[in-house]
């Protein structure tokens, strides 16, 4: 499945060049590597982190006694190992000020999940609002260790709560860890929702590898199958991941792909550099050139006319012309060719150890060695 196809049509979008249309896709920096992030990817809607705090200001004070008080119960009513109800925890989860608080109630959400394992939790979900705590008290590493633990099976069954601790860990830059949240996630049965599938292309992006590139593409493709809603955002994650993997190879089309991608973004002085790097005027036959499409060097030319950098574009790809490194092949007959067949490896010589003419052993000097 291509995800990425560069044709004909660039003409029509060269007159204005996009400044930054690929910045952090196409820089050195950014090839082969990972780039901290920074930003989240759920919105307010899905955070709701401003509603979940006036909500702990009104359950606070509805509570009985005060917060401090409540937990100190609450600690030791675990060390007694007494029975924990559903309104008990869900009143400490939202009582939960600071990280010795949170956890108390992560050792509390534990123990509850072990005696109402094989129970309906009902409408409430205690999974968002222990991961808007740790998502307002920056507890990243606890959030992530609390969704992946095994013991915690079952208790986190939505796709908000996951799509949380990875939003968190990508912001963070932990990648890594963030891919486990989703393979535990998926592990689990959770179906992945639009959110889900814009943290997870956004995570294989990060990741830039070979595996996060085939990890991006079985999601896609599996929710294309099953006729599931795909964000475009993820479709974008995807595209530029493809172009950042092309950027790793050095074959004729991927060179003229780079090629055409820094020209379309308005990075001519990086196109002619290259373009200059690579004529070779002379060099012996055995020596592959580097070969450039006509369709790519018009589309250079049109977007450098009248400029600062025509005259330069003009020597450069007069240089290539007399080198004899510009094709008449189109991307799409690059693109588009017949792959050739496997190469037939050389037969196996035996190497002769008598002479044709006395049939007497050779006495060479490495056979005597």
């Amino acid at each position: 499945m291509a995800l990425a196809r560069v044709c004909t049509c660039c003409r029509s979008l060269v007159r204005e060049p996009y400044k930054g249309l690929f910045s952090g896709v196409l820089q050195p920096g950014f090839i082969g590597g990972c780039v901290e992030a920074k930003r989240h990817l759920l919105s307010e809607d899905i955070i709701r982190l401003q509603e979940f705090q006036q909500k702990k200001l009104a359950v606070a004070h509805l509570a009985y006694g005060s917060k401090g008080n409540y937990i100190e119960v609450f600690s030791q009513k675990l060390q007694k190992n007494e029975l924990i109800l559903r309104d008990e925890l869900k009143l400490l989860l939202h009582l939960c000020q600071s990280a010795d608080d949170i956890m108390i109630a992560r050792d509390a959400m534990v123990r509850y999940n072990e005696e109402n394992r094989n129970q309906l939790q009902g409408d409430f979900r205690f999974g968002p609002v222990f991961m808007r705590q740790c998502y307002e008290l920056g507890m990243v590493e606890l959030a992530a260790a609390t969704v992946t633990d095994k013991n915690m099976r079952g208790f986190f069954k939505d796709a908000t709560s996951f799509n949380i601790a990875i939003d968190m860990l990508f912001t963070k830059g932990s990648y890594e860890y963030a891919l486990e949240v989703l393979r535990t996630m998926n592990s689990q049965g959770i179906p992945f929702n639009k959110d889900t599938l814009i943290l997870a292309s956004g995570t294989c992006y990060k990741l830039n590898t070979a595996e996060s590139y085939k990890i991006c593409l079985a999601l896609i493709e599996e929710g294309q199958t099953k006729g599931n809603f795909i964000p475009r955002q993820a479709f974008c994650f995807a595209v530029a991941l493809a172009v950042r993997q092309i950027m790793n190879t050095d074959s004729r089309l991927c060179q003229n792909l780079k090629l055409v991608l820094q020209i379309v973004s308005g990075e001519l002085k990086d196109a002619i550099a290259k373009l200059s790097a690579a004529v070779l005027h002379k060099s012996p036959p055995f020596v592959k050139k580097p070969e450039f499409s006509q369709e790519v060097i018009d589309v250079l030319r049109l977007q450098s006319e009248d400029g600062p950098l025509m005259m330069k574009v003009e020597q450069v790809v007069t240089q290539l012309e007399q080198a004899d490194q510009v094709t008449q092949q189109t991307l799409d007959d690059m693109l588009c060719r017949t792959p050739s067949g496997k190469r037939k490896p050389a037969p196996i010589t035996i190497e002769r150890r008598t002479s044709r003419r006395t049939l007497k052993p050779l006495q060479s000097t490495l056979l005597l060695e």
